[in-house]
């Protein structure tokens, strides 16, 4: 299920598991492929691109610019106003924090946050029994 409004590129190359719910003011810039496994919930003002733009000028003349897939695993949630960029792999069950800027790919498993976007710690038993994402 996606919350409108709902904003893709072209929509085609976003490839959606099962069970995934997307909260309201989501934007996929699908200029290449984003997968999203099952059971993924992403909240709502969040911001998936594929496509970026080379730092150098002379690189960003006639609009320059490259794409790399996303790939969100399964059990996947990824907090408010967050920004995932191109190329990144958000492993198996880990949560992406509010407000995050994730340019690396995340292992699984993690909590992850920050601008840039930093594993913080694992997520083990012990959150069986707690709420929060901290410690």
């Amino acid at each position: 299920m996606l919350l409108p409004p709902f904003h893709a590129g072209f929509g085609s190359n976003v490839h959606i598991g099962d069970d995934v719910f997307g909260n309201v003011n989501l934007t996929f810039v699908d200029d290449v492929d984003i997968h999203i496994g099952d059971d993924v919930m992403i909240a709502p003002g969040v911001t998936l691109t594929t496509t970026g733009h080379p730092v150098h000028p002379t690189r960003r003349a006639d609009f320059g610019r490259f794409s790399e897939p996303i790939v969100i695993e399964d059990k996947v949630w990824i907090g408010s106003n967050a920004v995932i960029l191109p190329g990144v792999r958000i492993g198996y069950g880990s949560v992406i924090g509010a407000g995050s800027v994730v340019s690396r790919s995340i292992p699984p498993m993690t909590v992850a946050l920050g601008t840039p976007c930093r594993v913080v710690r694992p997520i083990t038993d012990e959150d069986l029994t707690t709420r929060a994402a901290g410690r």
